[in-house]
């Protein structure tokens, strides 16, 4: 179990991914232009930005159906997981669910991807919550699209910022989660809850000193680069997590979790700004929320699932991984997703 923590730390931390003894990748891998996904031939996509609340300009991809004509369409914003681009998964589940009838955009969080915000790759609770009304009000103002009918989906470390969205801004009117973490809880706690008092002190002082250097420096520090090696004896998750985000299914150059690393002083905002306190602030708007049966994450959705009042409904995929719900679209309950949706946006 200690070895299993000290990983996780690493990887949330650090930014630490782990990659094989390999000189060279793929042209395709290496194309900041390419998505890890073939856009369905029923689906339209055009880049889009808008800004937030903070005035940052965020980047975002707009999927709608090819029949859609001048009808006014119910919509979606999707946004994770965690560290990825809208060229990831989150396009991915955008270009199903606009086949599916929904005008969607998929977007890079505020200091990711191609969005704007400096430093890069830094993240907060609070910015990438409002990243999410942020995408509202873009989706509210467009003129195909009917402003009462919009709803939201995080995946991964995005699902609980989805549900905090929800919570404070009446507008969304359903919310569905894929493969969820509480990132304030996981980076605080550690996995499972284990990080003791001593061990969380222990990481605060380490990211108050952090302080001291960047101020001294007059920059930010980073993690680790994305450059070591995989071994073989690290926990399954995080074999799991670099067959998506280091190999041609996952990979791509402006993902933070494929070829960067969050700023050495991230986790300072999360680690007692919990996120879910309000979840039951959702009622009577619906949840939704789809875990993978094997996944190792799967305790935030359940305890998440607990914690909100009613209407809900949590669906456990058989025999799924975490990133099994990033980009399988055999598993992945698309079906599932479409009938919530079509029946909470009316």
């Amino acid at each position: 179990m200690k070895k299993i923590i000290a990983f996780a730390i690493m990887f949330l931390f650090t930014g630490q991914t782990f990659a094989q003894n390999k000189t060279s990748k793929s042209k395709k891998m290496e194309s900041k232009e390419h998505y890890t996904f073939q856009l369905s031939d029923k689906v339209t996509r055009q880049k889009v930005s808008f800004k937030n609340r903070y005035g940052i300009t965020l980047s975002g991809d707009l999927y709608l159906p090819k029949n859609a004509g001048n009808q006014k369409l119910a919509a979606l914003a999707i946004s994770g997981p965690f560290g990825a681009v809208k060229e990831q998964s989150s396009g991915l589940y955008a270009s199903q669910m606009a086949e599916r009838g929904f005008a969607v955009v998929a977007f890079d969080p505020s200091y990711t991807g191609e969005s704007g915000g400096e430093p890069r790759n830094l993240a907060s609770p609070e910015i990438n919550t409002e990243d999410f009304s942020a995408a509202v009000d873009f989706l509210g103002i467009h003129k195909n699209i009917d402003r009462n009918k919009i709803g939201i989906i995080g995946i991964c470390g995005f699902g609980g910022f989805a549900l905090n969205a929800t919570a404070v801004d009446k507008r969304i009117k359903a919310v569905a989660t894929a493969t969820m973490y509480d990132m304030t809880r996981v980076m605080s706690k550690g996995y499972n809850d284990s990080v003791t008092l001593e061990q969380r002190t222990k990481t605060l002082e380490q990211l108050s000193e952090q302080r001291w250097k960047d101020a001294e420096a007059g920059t930010f520090s980073y993690g680790a680069k994305l450059n070591a090696v995989l071994k073989g004896n690290e926990p399954q998750f995080l074999k799991e997590y670099y067959d998506y985000y280091s190999t041609p299914r996952g990979y791509h150059e402006r993902a933070v979790n494929s070829k960067g690393s969050w700023t050495a002083t991230t986790p300072i905002s999360f680690m007692n700004m919990p996120i879910l306190s309000y979840i039951k602030e959702i009622s009577p708007r619906p949840i939704l929320i789809i875990a993978g049966e094997k996944a190792h994450s799967r305790y935030f959705s359940e305890d998440a699932f607990a914690m909100a009042s009613e209407p809900k409904e949590l669906v456990i995929v058989p025999n799924a991984v975490h990133v099994d719900l990033y980009d399988q679209i055999d598993k992945i309950p698309f079906g599932k997703l479409e009938t919530f949706f079509k029946e909470n946006l009316k």
